[in-house]
């Protein structure tokens, strides 16, 4: 892909991914104005459950339908990874349910929570993969409109909810129908046909050898996106039961307002160079061109964005949600350095898949978790607790990138 065509498709997703941001953004400020701190600080803990969950029964397989060919070899790959989610989903589900009935715990799950739990798990693997799919197609206005149809989906329902009934299971719940939203979306744009399935006994012998071929994936992708997951979500439960809901609450807000638009950039470039960078290593041997052109856009978007928070998160905090919500927007400064690193790394990060180095990536996720465990472990109060997590975050990004670099530019696996 040339300079111009990246830029291009870039544009076109980033588009999308913006407007998809700005609705939920929006959104919150209606949502905070509905739900008491506590309330969202279950919701957020609930969401953060159900995104590790989401992770696990994908067998991180939806990550190699960009590697695969396309026509065919491709629309297969997609039947395999949500019969795989299926799988998984039905399996999750009945340890899941028996785990709640022999303890019952209802200090962060209540029953409504327990069981809309599954069902959004389903959902939110079957849409984080039909948009890989999308993006794996080079689809990308395609891949904004399914985009744009789930955020207005939440956060439509969401604010309906809260003029109703304002609590926690509320905002799951909207959550889940809203994702479903998307669902149905991205199965209308880009159709796949039950014949993808058939005849069955055919299919099965097929998924066998696609779980064989791709075993790397649910072998060493998903045990490190797994741990990256539970290490991203690790605060909430620890904030939760630590120093309360609210405290929570307030900053599963200010991961919710910067986190956001930066993740949603990121993967909006990332749904564009994995494509490119993984044509480049097939037929040159390494992606090294497209990493760097594809860093020095994360780099300079990265340092636009820290300077604006850095300058008008507090302030800004207090006036869109009110007073109430101010201690997010510093909690917002302490995050930022994380996140602006967390920009740049995550979408470069494809290339451990494309050079086979799933090995590595997982060994890091493991350096990762442990440094959370051991920064919130160690805090004595909420703030050097924060504090001492986004830091050893924020070093963590630095080897990543060190890595990441290294593995573009070719060699043996």
């Amino acid at each position: 892909m040339t300079t111009g065509a990246f830029f291009r498709s870039t544009r076109i997703v980033l588009l999308g991914m913006v407007i998809a941001q700005a609705i939920p953004l929006l959104g919150s400020l209606v949502i905070a104005r509905l739900y008491m701190p506590a309330d969202f600080g279950a919701f957020a803990t609930w969401l953060g459950a159900v995104m590790t969950a989401a992770v696990l029964v994908t067998g991180r397989l939806e990550m190699a339908l960009v590697i695969e060919e396309d026509g065919e070899p491709r629309r297969f790959a997609m039947a395999a990874t949500l019969a795989t989610i299926c799988g998984a989903a039905a399996a999750l589900f009945v340890l899941v349910l028996g785990a709640h009935l022999v303890v019952f715990d209802t200090r962060h799950f209540t029953p409504g929570l327990v069981l809309a739990f599954l069902p959004a798990t389903l959902l939110m693997a079957v849409a984080q993969t039909w948009q890989s799919w999308t993006a794996a197609e080079g689809l990308y206005r395609e891949l904004s409109l399914i985009r744009i149809a789930q955020a207005l989906g939440v956060t439509g329902v969401q604010v309906l909810v809260g003029w109703l009934a304002p609590s926690a299971l509320g905002l799951a719940l909207g959550h889940a129908l809203g994702v479903l939203v998307g669902v149905v979306a991205a199965a209308y744009m880009m159709p796949l046909s039950l014949r993808a399935f058939l005849p069955w006994a055919g299919f099965r012998t097929k998924l066998r050898v696609f779980w064989v071929q791709h075993r790397r994936f649910p072998l060493l992708a998903l045990p490190a996106d797994f741990i990256n997951t539970a290490a991203g979500q690790l605060p909430l439960f620890f904030i939760a039961s630590k120093f309360g809901a609210e405290a929570s609450g307030l900053y599963a807000l200010s991961v919710r307002i910067l986190g956001g638009p930066i993740s949603l950039l990121g993967t909006a470039v990332l749904d564009v160079f994995k494509r490119s960078a993984a044509t480049s290593y097939r037929e040159l041997g390494h992606c090294r061109d497209d990493y760097l052109r594809t860093f020095r856009v994360l780099a300079a978007l990265g340092v636009v964005l820290a300077l604006g928070v850095f300058l008008v998160a507090e302030p800004l905090f207090a006036l869109a949600f009110g007073e109430t919500w101010r201690q997010a927007g510093v909690i917002a400064v302490w995050l930022m350095p994380m996140f602006a690193l967390r920009f740049v790394a995550s979408p470069l990060s494809y290339v451990f898949y494309i050079a086979g180095r799933q090995q590595v990536d997982l060994a890091w996720q493991c350096g990762l978790l442990g440094m959370s465990l051991l920064a919130f472990m160690a805090g004595l109060d909420f703030e050097s607790s924060v504090k001492a997590y986004a830091a050893g975050y924020a070093g963590m990004y630095v080897i990543y990138l060190l890595l990441s670099y290294r593995y573009s530019k070719g060699g043996p696996t």
